[in-house]
């Protein structure tokens, strides 16, 4: 099979990496891909947004199977015009991938089929949205409708710093369109984990439990980020919580599209905050999280190939997924400055020794080659991923891995997956 995996990021290189090792697979294409993904795959000098050119390539390359990674070309409606052109693609369509790109769709969908998740209220004009945060009270969660590369979300601790928000999203200065209709909601507290499933619409597979860490500094401080970190398995999502995940988040969202008439086939991701052995839900998502990816692909035993390619066409009954006993952790390294304004072109040593340690994958994110050089291109540069025996084994391996790696003004976490110690 001819595989062609859409995006260039983390997520991406971790795809990549595992369909590389299915006896399925002849070729691999990554398109715009990173220094990463060309070990494994050819690189394509095509954007993600570039939906046309995407499905001019697969049509003439003869592309068994595209897979996208990101959110942005699946809310551009890339699967429904690949789906018209006869290619098989892994994702769900622009109407069901409403779920992550409208957070007000995702919201009402929840409402309408009893999905459990906080009280909340939709918004474009200022002094609606003013009124509904006087009422509720602060702290308050402010969030863009649209996409926002994951950073489109304010927690805000006080009633001024919520309208403050919302008049930046809905003036268009913060988000741009992304900001132009707001959802406020109640603030949740306990303690967040990612839940993932794979549907064809119908049949639903949970993956493994995940907890990502979105905050840019350790002890969850600081401004939100697309993911400074994840570990696999999580042991908040007990068995109890994991039943009342699938039961009532995931497989009523998934019946819930099927009944909106917009089946949804591919990953979904459900963003939940537990508490007391409840579940509530903060988010969907319409693809693996980043970096939640790296370490359930590290665990995952299965081929993943066939779990694609059944999706793609419709029909998943009949197939499981087995995972390794071990656990994974992936420390993702980020440049000076980010979650904001952050330098590009610094030269990156180490990450040959890194991978050297082992079990220690290195997944790129935001790197660039030049002049025979791996340097800085991204905020998310590096996502350092690892296995070990226990959690506490694959942390340790992981930051050796991260000790390995430098460049000028690195920044990462260094507590990620003590959550997870502190339940064991």
């Amino acid at each position: 099979m001819k595989i062609l995996v859409i995006g260039g990021g983390g997520r991406e290189h971790a795809l990549v990496w595992k369909i590389a090792q299915s006896p399925l697979v002849t070729q691999i294409y990554c398109a715009p891909g990173n220094p990463g993904t060309a070990s494994l795959a050819t690189n394509l000098p095509i954007k993600v947004e570039e939906i046309d050119k995407l499905l001019g390539f697969a049509k003439s390359e003869g592309i068994d199977l595209a897979v996208v990674g990101p959110e942005l070309p699946l809310s551009l409606g890339i699967v429904d015009l690949f789906r018209e052109y006869g290619v098989r693609i892994f994702g769900p369509s622009r109407a069901a991938a409403r779920i992550e790109a409208s957070k007000a769709f995702s919201k009402d969908l929840m409402h309408k089929y009893n999905i459990p998740t906080a009280a909340y209220g939709v918004f474009t004009e200022i002094p609606a949205a003013e009124a509904f945060i006087r009422k509720t009270g602060a702290p308050i969660v402010v969030k863009a409708d649209g996409l926002a590369a994951g950073k489109g979300v304010i927690i805000a601790q006080t009633e001024a710093e919520a309208i403050e928000a919302v008049q930046d999203m809905l003036s268009g200065n913060a988000f741009g369109d992304a900001g132009s209709r707001v959802v406020v909601e109640e603030f949740l507290t306990g303690e967040e984990a990612s839940f993932l499933a794979i549907t064809d619409g119908r049949f639903v597979i949970p993956l493994a439990s995940a907890q990502d860490h979105k905050a840019i500094f350790d002890g969850d401080q600081g401004p939100n980020t697309g993911g400074m970190g994840a570990y696999s398995p999580a042991p908040v999502v007990t068995a109890e919580v994991h039943q009342k995940a699938m039961e009532q988040v995931v497989q009523r969202a998934v019946d819930g599209m099927a009944a909106e008439g917009c089946a949804y086939q591919g990953i979904v991701y459900a963003g939940l905050m537990v508490k007391d052995g409840e579940v509530k839900t903060l988010e969907f998502n319409a693809r693996f999280g980043d970096p939640e990816c790296q370490p359930l692909l590290m665990r995952m035993k299965s081929d993943l190939v066939p779990l694609l390619l059944a999706v793609a066409e419709g029909d998943l009954s009949g197939h499981s997924i087995e995972w390794h006993d071990q656990a994974a952790i992936c420390v993702v390294m980020a440049a000076e400055g980010y979650p904001g304004d952050y330098p590009k072109g610094d030269s990156i040593t180490g990450i040959e020794a890194a991978e050297q340690l082992t079990d220690v994958t290195v997944f790129h994110a935001g790197t660039a080659e030049k002049d025979g050089r791996i340097v800085t291109a991204g905020g998310r540069v590096l996502g350092v991923t690892a296995l070990g025996n226990t959690v506490a084994a694959a942390i340790e391996r992981a930051y050796q891995g991260v000790e390995k790696i430098s460049w000028r003004g690195v920044q990462f976490r260094r507590d990620i997956g003590k959550k997870a110690l502190g339940r064991i």
